[in-house]
């Protein structure tokens, strides 16, 4: 990475508070890039004009969204679980990048990174339908990614699992022996730190990012490799 690479740099990360949010905020402003971190709800279309408004011209987009995963069997997955997770991890997420797409579309360069799931790549007995959900995101991001390169837009996606947040993998079930067992189905047999994750989505947002468009980069120590 070049240095000084995001001096100035314009950053705005949504769902600040949770998920891969703070280590987001935390790795860009030392960096030196001035950050927007936005924990407001993104439920409708005004909130989406205030977050539009506060941002300005905006350089690089963080679009980070956690939620309870909502577990359950497929015959007893709820309405309101479904909707609940479309609203939590879904919605905000096409909001916000359709948003800022045509901003930066304008201007003709922009980065987008989605902190997405590797969940969907791999099946986990009990998570169908937050699979569903960030496998729909992923498909978001392969489409749009292309559709958004000809204007000079690059947006990829951190398809992730296994590693440390507090709304997934906090400290208590990463020091808990059974985690440790469940650890040996991963390849790399660890739990990475967040600030590996921070260090991709910084390539994925900068100047030498050049050619990687509507990915879901797998980043889960070899659990999943496909996306």
């Amino acid at each position: 990475m070049k240095q000084n690479e995001f001096t100035n740099k314009r950053v705005v990360v949504t769902d600040c508070d949770n998920y891969m949010g703070p280590i987001a905020v935390e790795h860009f402003r030392a960096e030196g890039a001035d950050v927007l971190a936005w924990s407001e709800a993104l439920d409708s279309p005004q909130a989406i004009a205030k977050l539009l408004a506060e941002a300005g011209d905006t350089d690089i987009l963080i679009a980070n969204f956690g939620a309870n995963p909502r577990p359950n069997k497929v015959e007893n997955i709820a309405d309101e679980e479904w909707f609940g997770l479309c609203d939590d991890i879904l919605h905000p997420f096409i909001r916000v990048v359709r948003a800022f797409a045509g901003q930066m579309k304008a201007k003709g360069q922009g980065k987008i990174v989605a902190i997405t799931s590797a969940a969907p790549l791999r099946a986990i007995y009990g998570a169908s339908a937050y699979s569903a959900v960030r496998g729909a995101q992923n498909a978001f991001v392969r489409s749009a990614g292309s559709e958004l390169a000809r204007a000079g837009v690059q947006f990829n996606a951190i398809a992730q699992n296994y590693v440390e947040n507090e709304d997934y993998y906090p400290r208590e079930k990463r020091e808990d022996p059974r985690f440790q067992e469940e650890l040996k189905q991963v390849a790399t047999r660890r739990c990475a730190e967040a600030q590996e994750t921070a260090n991709l989505m910084a390539f994925l947002a900068s100047e030498q990012n050049t050619h990687i468009v509507g990915q879901a980069v797998p980043f889960a120590g070899g659990w999943a490799t496909n996306s």
